[in-house]
């Protein structure tokens, strides 16, 4: 029987590191569910070492949100296999990123259709005798003809292919050169960013997946864990039961908000006038096309008459959207629509893939929302919601709770652990995750030096609403702002929303290093982040005003000079509307007086905590870590914040804090 110490790849433990390994270790041996929380530097991606000393042959799956976590859980296991020799592991990450085919359309649908087209042509020459398709003339000159942006043969699968012979007929089979590949993959560390020149000619993601089918380790992103029919492909491809997998579950603080996005639908308005287009030229075609065109005009009323409203975002009552829909229609109930928009939408995208469109249709979209929204009016984990985006209105149906689909996950296979830095309170997340499922919990304490931190919390700022015009609330938050600013190296400022970031970076005068405001631009908050992070090489200093949950706040990665301090401005509490008390009714009816909590206080607790979390990531980092609100010091905000900040945090006020920067420094 294997021990931890088998694979632990470390020549010593870290505090508390062992604890966490052993809970980890059980869960794996005896099944169930875990969440650990454990702040950065506890070697929380050890617990895979845990896992595979326990896992008895079962596959391991490892579901991570970012590259960057990706490649921290492939160092990781680099390292293991240096003690381990024998281990296979590999990754699969999203098709975007992985298919080198180019043309245009959804991905995933372009891979599903092209493979389906090379495929019956591929079968087609090889019951002429050509086992080899690489090597078949009349396919390859298909290829150089093709149109690239539209393509309908893949060159790449074709190349990971042959045809064998046998007594059931011809069988479609990885080629020897992609299970060369696939091997060499599984043993040796292939980074994401020279995956497509490792695979050359070969499908990169028909290659990983070879290779996962018989690894150890197989790490993934949520969409192959959450999202439903990705999980039941993957899950076919490696050829294994559910309760044959260990889970392992990064960054677990993240899983409600990915499970609620990946249930939830919206539908706009130039969907209803496309879709009209697609139906009308199916009226002669397709049973049933043309009553549900006659429907789309309603759902255009029913748009215009919320459009009315003041509110940018609110309920709506589904059963009134249903009566709408139906009163005077062909259809005597929403079910009814329903049975046939599916009917149709199935064979839109049938005959899309046939003719090599890959784009999502309006069609299946409408379907998709009529579906949930129809679903929706007998489960009150859902919502149906409108919001206002300039002149436009878009429908949602929106999944509030996410229980019922992480029960299911993690009750489908033999054990899941979820670990993150900022899984506080613990017993908070089990009851929203999970409901009464019996799930056990473990805290770890922080590693780090406390001697290298100081933690402050402001008892004089807040940017809570009735505040938010107090000339001396505002006046005093400016001062602690400006008197953070004077922390030597980079620092970040995180504020609860765009606008008041905006106020404050004009309200702020910085002259000694270079400010940062994050725009709402992808590609310019990249440019902008990497020109951050480069000024400590050429002995210069910055600072981002960023916003909590956005762009520059999680997933980053700050080490060593990169990051020097951060500050968050508020408590980044979601906006108060209609539907916000909606949710928090939903889960005080659920959870009692904790539901406002859970639903409402403890994600922007989160969020603060972890912008604050990008400062010390290694133990040798030091860090002043600011919490800019007096909320944080009441006792439900407080008795939120993990136990090590707890006892750390010190009250200031903007009186007080150049002083005890100075002191610190």
């Amino acid at each position: 029987m294997s021990s931890i110490d088998d694979w632990f790849p470390y020549t010593r433990y870290r505090p508390h590191q062992e604890k966490m390994l052993d809970a980890a270790a059980e869960t794996a041996r005896n099944g169930g569910t875990l969440l650990i929380d454990a702040p950065t530097g506890s070697g929380k991606s050890s617990v895979v070492s845990a896992l595979l000393a326990e896992s008895k042959g079962r596959t391991i799956l490892v579901a991570v949100r970012t590259i960057s976590q990706l490649n921290t859980f492939i160092r990781e296991l680099d390292l293991i296999r240096q003690k381990k020799p024998g281990l296979k592991f590999t990754y699969l990450i999203g098709k975007r990123s992985m298919c080198p085919l180019g043309g245009v359309g959804d991905v995933y649908r372009q891979c599903e259709g092209v493979k389906n087209f090379t495929s019956a042509l591929m079968r087609e020459r090889a019951i002429k005798g050509s086992l080899v398709p690489a090597k078949d003339p009349e396919i390859q000159k298909q290829i150089k003809r093709q149109d690239r942006d539209h393509p309908l043969i893949c060159p790449y699968f074709v190349n990971s292919r042959v045809f064998l012979e046998g007594d059931e007929g011809l069988r479609l089979v990885p080629s020897q050169d992609i299970r060369r590949k696939a091997e060499k993959a599984s043993l040796n560390v292939v980074n994401p960013d020279n995956l497509h020149a490792y695979a050359g000619s070969l499908c990169p993601y028909d290659l990983m997946m070879t290779s996962a089918k018989h690894a150890d380790v197989v790490i993934v992103n949520y969409h192959h864990l959450f999202n439903d029919d990705i999980r039941e492909q993957l899950l076919v491809s490696l050829n294994v039961e559910p309760q044959d997998i260990i889970l392992l579950v990064d960054e677990g603080h993240n899983v409600g908000d990915v499970v609620q996005g990946i249930q939830s639908v919206s539908l706009q308005e130039r969907d209803i006038q496309q879709a009209s287009h697609e139906l009308s030229s199916l009226k002669s075609k397709v049973k049933g096309a043309e009553a549900v065109r006659h429907v789309l005009p309603r759902i255009r009323d029913f748009m215009d008459g919320l459009r009315r409203s003041n509110e940018t975002e609110d309920w709506f009552d589904p059963a009134i959207f249903d009566r709408i829909l139906t009163k005077g229609s062909l259809y005597p109930s929403m079910a009814a629509i329903v049975e046939d928009i599916i009917a149709i939408s199935d064979v839109v995208r049938e005959k899309s893939l046939q003719k090599g469109e890959f784009k999502e249709t309006s069609i299946e979209r409408l379907c998709e929302f009529l579906y949930r929204i129809h679903c929706s009016a007998t489960d009150p984990a859902y919502l149906t919601v409108y919001r206002k985006e300039e002149d436009s209105v878009i429908l949602e149906v929106r999944n509030i709770d996410p229980a019922g689909k992480l029960k299911f996950i993690v009750g489908s296979h033999h054990a899941s652990i979820f670990i993150s830095g900022t899984l506080s309170p613990i017993n908070s997340f089990r009851q929203y995750y999970f409901e009464d499922m019996d799930v056990s919990t473990l805290s770890i304490p922080n590693a780090f030096p406390k001697k290298n931190r100081l933690l402050l919390t402001s008892g004089d700022i807040t940017t809570a609403f009735r505040m938010r015009q107090d000339a001396g609330n505002i006046e005093r938050t400016v001062r602690t702002i400006t008197a953070f600013a004077g922390v030597p190296g980079n620092l970040a400022v995180y504020f609860p929303s765009y606008q008041i970031m905006s106020e404050y970076a004009e309200r702020c005068a910085i002259r000694k290093k270079k400010v940062f405001v994050e725009p709402r631009d992808a590609g310019e908050a990249t440019e902008m982040l990497a020109e951050f992070l480069g000024l400590p090489a050429k002995k210069k200093s910055g600072i981002l005003f960023a916003v909590c949950g956005g762009k520059w706040s999680e997933g980053l990665d700050y080490r060593g000079e990169l990051l020097s301090g951060a500050m968050v401005v508020g408590l980044p509490l979601a906006p108060y509307t209609q539907v916000r008390a909606m949710s928090i009714q939903y889960f005080r009816r659920k959870f009692g007086k904790d539901g406002e909590f859970i639903a409402y206080t403890l994600p922007a607790i989160n969020k603060a905590a972890q912008a604050l979390g990008r400062v010390l990531r290694t133990p040798d980092d030091r860090g002043v870590l600011i919490l800019g609100d007096s909320r944080f010091l009441e006792t439900e905000v407080k008795s939120g914040l993990p136990p090590w900040m707890q006892e750390e945090m010190t009250a200031i006020t903007a009186d007080m804090i150049p002083g005890v920067l100075s002191r610190w420094q």
